[in-house]
């Protein structure tokens, strides 16, 4: 950004109309804000791209089976057995729920009617256990499109009736299924958000040891979180843009983390200018100047990164691109322009009690930075191998990493009600008939379809086929596995490969479990798709920012390492210490595109600055100025962003915990060792080399020892 710009936006009168002007449009977006969790859509159909199998079958079956009905079982159980009035309640409990709204017209089964219809002969699933200590009511329930905003009322209601005095009764099957997620995100516009503010309070108050001065970035950082999600909020509801759960909880994390970030880096170029300008609107022009470019690359980086995410085949992945890139971008327009305005109408005393005077001397010349990049130059070369070989050394934990997916009971990081029924049923030997897999067939080949079904293992017996138009037949069989587990989806596969093998039968399987094995084979595409663009877009974007190439490509690879060395850690985190079963298949990429685009940030913020202080001193003593100018703020950054992402953990499921334990972990290795002590020492190794092919540096004089432990003095 031009000075001159930099100058108007802050300016004695200007500085007033960016606040108003900011201001008026947070308090727009707040009630747009307010109500992004009723355009929420967390089911799992929806989030499958069309060309997937069970997507298919969905839209074959959309005239006869409707896509919003939600499968519910309530689960009895009594220790010693359920006992006739057990049982009769579970009849009168039937009758009640049947009247709920809701409650599709086919009512509830209940075991009396599963009995009597048995006796008749017809296919009805077996409701009691054979030792008579479980016994379940099946119904459908279907509230339209809205139909995941209704599931948590009608839960309650459920729970309220069906009760038994010294039993246990559990809500299970896709509607308790539904309702635990739904509490799992309960409150995460406001608890979650609240939280990450408190910590990031903290950490402000830690790193600017002010009573007032760490309230002005999170007043920024709370009007970006409004505008961004206000911004979301109309896209999702009037541009068909896909948010679910995680992606707002993502949003949230990412707008306070990075906006943060931005703020200590912008604060921190502006206590600098203070010391050199008497005039505190110069001073915040001159530090918007020089801090702007590196502010609007990263936030590039990290947009254009996240909308890489738009191509992928998954849509709740592909949602997660524009609304991440929305939020970034949002901040960093926030962070340069109301930010800017209360620094400069606040003036210096916000930084009290250690105000920077005009003409002070700056700390940072002879700080702790300065000391560890001092002690690099010593022997630059041996440093960077030896991080590297430590680095290379934890990528090691990338073998224990299993994304194979997990069940129902697994996902979450505490025991939920649907959880406790689905382990009863499969205690005592009860198929979950809410989980089936659909097969769609020419009605020609529907028997043989159904007979290559046969004898496949977990799979239950086969419904008579109903017909569909132009010549289509369709059945189903419940899979007797937990509907998202990798025994659930070998059923499936093995299903699809029998179907296959009869000719002309066009015959498609999908289902509940198929949707999640579609899931699977989506997010590994996704993976190999999306991060190659990623890396290559990332290095784009450093190309042009640093005039160079040697410098970016140096900076990829070590970005690279860092993220490979962070999920090894993770993965051995993840299985010998908080005991997680393994990962979401899409858990890889998302910690991939965080880590890269979150990663190159602090690259950023310390190379732009080694570049302005290489026309001056050389690329040697330029990396030395930058570490020690850069070094704090850096870090207190880093330390602001981990911490924001791993209140991610405060929410009950395993694939955020896992997310917000590598990022953090990620984001300190690149703040604390990569940045501070790999980049710097290739820095000091390579000299001016590392700008070929330009010509910023053609001298490339090697430090002497002498001018190693000289004081440092920055750029004016």
């Amino acid at each position: 950004m031009h000075r001159q710009i930099a100058g108007s936006l802050t300016g004695r009168i200007t500085k007033w109309f960016v606040l108003v002007a900011v201001l008026a449009i947070t308090g727009v977006m707040a009630v747009f804000s307010s109500q992004l969790a009723d355009v929420q859509n967390n089911e799992a159909s929806s989030w499958l791209p069309e060309s997937a199998e069970s997507t298919q079958v969905l839209d074959e079956l959309s005239q006869t089976v409707d896509p919003n009905d939600i499968p519910t079982l309530v689960v009895y159980h009594r220790a010693g057995g359920l006992t006739d009035d057990d049982l009769a309640a579970m009849e009168a409990h039937g009758a009640e729920i049947a009247e709920l709204d809701g409650v599709t017209e086919q009512g509830v089964l209940t075991p009396a009617a599963a009995e009597a219809a048995a006796a008749q002969g017809a296919p009805v699933p077996t409701l009691v256990s054979e030792d008579g200590e479980v016994a379940y009511l099946y119904f459908v329930l279907n509230f339209g499109a809205d139909g995941w905003n209704a599931i948590p009322d009608a839960a309650e209601e459920i729970r309220g009736i069906a009760t038994i005095d010294g039993g246990e009764v559990h809500l299970a099957g896709y509607g308790g299924q539904a309702a635990d997620s739904a509490a799992a995100f309960e409150g995460i516009d406001t608890n979650l958000i609240l939280a990450t503010l408190g910590v990031v309070i903290v950490i402000l108050l830690f790193t600017y040891r002010s009573p007032v001065l760490w309230l002005l970035p999170i007043l920024c950082a709370v009007s970006a979180n409004f505008i961004a999600t206000g911004l979301v909020y109309l896209l999702a509801r009037y541009a068909g843009l896909t948010v679910n759960g995680q992606s707002q909880a993502i949003l949230s994390i990412l707008v306070i983390g990075a906006g943060t970030d931005y703020a200590l880096l912008l604060v921190a170029r502006y206590r600098e200018e203070l010391r050199r300008h008497e005039d505190r609107h110069e001073a915040m022009a001159f530090a918007l100047h020089r801090a702007a470019p590196a502010i609007f690359a990263s936030a590039a980086t990290v947009a254009v990164g996240m909308l890489c995410l738009s191509l992928a085949d998954l849509n709740s992945t592909a949602g997660l691109g524009p609304v991440a890139a929305i939020g970034v971008t949002v901040t960093m327009i926030v962070m340069v322009t109301l930010l800017p305005a209360l620094l400069v109408i606040c003036g210096r005393w916000v930084f009290w009690p250690k105000r920077p005077g005009f003409q002070s001397a700056e700390p940072t010349s002879d700080g702790l930075w300065a000391r560890v990049g001092r002690a690099i130059s010593h022997r630059p070369r041996r440093v960077w191998l030896i991080t590297t070989g430590l680095l290379l050394l934890a990528c090691l934990g990338l073998f224990r990493l299993d994304t194979s997916g997990l069940s129902t009971e697994e996902t979450y990081t505490q025991e939920f009600d649907s959880i406790k029924g689905q382990r009863l049923l499969n205690e005592h030997d009860l198929t979950d008939n809410s989980n089936t897999i659909q097969v769609v067939t020419n009605t020609d080949s529907a028997a043989d379809v159904a007979a290559s079904l046969e004898g496949i293992d977990g799979l239950g017996e086969l419904g008579e086929p109903q017909p569909l138009t132009d010549g289509r037949s369709w059945f189903e069989a419940t899979i007797d596995a937990d509907i998202s587990s990798s025994t659930a989806a070998d059923i499936v596969e093995s299903s699809r490969d029998a179907v296959r093998g009869v000719d002309g039968a066009d015959a498609l399987v999908g289902g509940g479990s198929a949707f999640y094995l579609d899931t699977k084979i989506a997010s590994v595409r996704d993976s190999w798709v999306i991060m190659p663009l990623v890396l290559l877009v990332v290095l784009l974007i450093l190309i042009g920012l640093l005039r160079a190439l040697v410098a970016p490509l140096i900076l990829m690879a070590t970005v690279v390492l860092s993220f490979g060395a962070a999920l090894g850690i993770s993965a051995l985190l993840f299985e010998y210490v908080f005991g997680f079963a393994g990962s979401d298949p899409g858990f890889p990429l998302f910690a991939f595109v965080f880590l890269v685009a979150l990663g190159i940030d602090y690259n950023i913020f310390l190379m732009t600055r080694v570049r302005e202080e290489t026309a001056t001193h050389g690329t040697r003593k330029g990396s030395l100025i930058a570490l020690a100018s850069t070094g704090g703020v850096i870090t207190s950054a880093g330390v602001v962003l981990a911490a924001t992402f791993l209140v991610l953990g405060s929410l009950p499921l395993v694939f955020l915990a896992e997310l917000g334990v590598a990022v953090a972990l990620g984001v300190m290795l690149d703040t604390l060792i990569v940045r501070s002590v790999l980049v710097t020492a290739l820095n000091l190794d390579l000299g001016g080399k590392i700008w070929w092919p330009s010509r910023l540096d053609t001298a490339d004089v090697p430090l002497t020892p002498a001018e190693a432990e000289a004081p440092l003095e920055t750029v004016h």
